[in-house]
């Protein structure tokens, strides 16, 4: 889920972004469209092979989620939340989300998948704002960044 710009070039800047190798610092955006170019060129530049969100510009999915620096989150099939990751960066650690994945439902070997998908606005794929109380959050086990 593509959200605001954490160090944006108009706004405060981090000591590394200012040594930026990748040229991955933008603006904040103003409208929709421009987190879709910036999320596009996210996906394009680094072959990001899934389906990817765009959170609207009230920052619905930011704010219901606290994803901000860095967060995974996994939505079970009836919309809960079936796991919740801790902040990054220090608590940031997607292999802990992979072995959670493959304990619930296997294994997989990945692929790349032959054309990159586009950007869908964080409403199409149901990510906004939950109502209060709408959200269960089981308790989790010890992690196994």
């Amino acid at each position: 889920m593509y959200v605001r710009e954490a160090h944006p070039t108009d706004e405060w800047q981090m000591k590394s972004n200012l040594k930026d190798k990748d040229d991955v610092c933008y603006a904040q955006p103003k409208t929709l469209e421009q987190r879709a170019i910036i999320a596009n060129d996210f996906i394009k530049r680094f072959k990001f092979p899934l389906p990817f969100g765009i959170d609207d510009m009230s920052n619905a999915a930011d704010n219901a989620y606290s994803a901000w620096p860095e967060r995974i989150y996994i939505i079970d099939e009836s919309g809960h939340i079936a796991y919740r990751g801790g902040m990054g960066p220090f608590n940031y650690k997607p292999e802990e989300a992979r072995e959670w994945l493959a304990a619930r439902y296997g294994a997989i070997k990945h692929e790349l998948p032959k054309s990159t998908p586009d950007v869908t606005p964080a409403s199409a794929l149901g990510a906004v704002a939950p109502a209060p109380g709408a959200l269960s959050t089981p308790a989790r086990a010890a992690p196994a960044k």
